[in-house]
């Protein structure tokens, strides 16, 4: 009976020694952020113009005022895209030096950004946006131009030039890129329709000989008959 007691005594204590350890609290840590997508490129502008064209002057005026990096942005992110218009070197070179060496930098940048429609329009949709005309350019306010489709010839219509659309660079939504034969000038930057370059001047004319060669061989013939018929009058005197 003792032993009975004694062993009920001390189970509890013996039982509670060997107990299993409580497991360790959970820590709840916040979810890692995921990363950001990249933004989604459609097409890289400056590696587009500088093969094509030669657009070079035209990329050039992009680069410096940073508006490259604006069209960029819209034909990556907006659902709207981009229409760009671009003008050859020939059509930069066609105006007088003075024509753009006097613009101020902002005039430069609005002169760019005038280049360009804040949505992407393919060639089949210039003739619906030709009932519309003026159009609003990435420059803003009062910079429009007016666009015009006849039986599929397109111009882009500014206050002093009337280029016309010479082909498509690039074109699929929501970025097109399209070549102009002219530089668009707008009245807000050009007060006065810009100078253009002077024309070079034209070649000279060849004029023929008025002397007419001896054919080769019979130069020397002839003179050694000419000595021979001074030598025979001399000594006939």
């Amino acid at each position: 009976m003792a032993i009975l007691l004694c062993s009920s005594s001390f189970s509890p204590a013996f039982a509670q020694k060997h107990k299993n350890p409580p497991a360790p609290a959970t820590v709840s840590l916040p979810p890692s952020p995921a990363p950001s997508p990249a933004a989604r490129r459609h097409v890289d502008l400056a590696d587009l113009l500088s093969v094509a064209g030669p657009f070079h002057t035209f990329l050039d005026l992009l680069e410096k005022t940073d508006v490259l990096k604006t069209f960029q942005s819209q034909a990556n992110s907006s659902k709207d895209g981009i229409t760009v218009f671009v003008p050859k070197d020939s059509a930069f070179a066609s105006l007088a030096k003075t024509a753009m060496a006097n613009l101020t930098s902002d005039q430069l940048k609005s002169l760019a950004l005038y280049h360009a429609l804040p949505r992407y329009y393919s060639l089949a949709e210039f003739n619906k946006l030709s009932t519309v005309s003026p159009v609003s350019t990435f420059a803003g306010g009062e910079y429009t131009v007016n666009v015009t489709d006849d039986m599929g010839t397109v111009h882009v219509r500014s206050m002093w030039s009337n280029p016309k659309i010479s082909s498509s660079v690039y074109s699929t939504r929501p970025v097109a890129v399209y070549e102009v034969d002219r530089v668009l000038l707008p009245m807000q930057i050009f007060k006065t329709d810009p100078p253009m370059a002077p024309a070079p001047a034209p070649a000279p004319d060849a004029k023929p000989s008025d002397a007419v060669s001896p054919l080769p061989g019979k130069s020397s013939s002839a003179k050694a008959k000419a000595d021979d018929k001074k030598s025979s009058d001399a000594h006939d005197l």
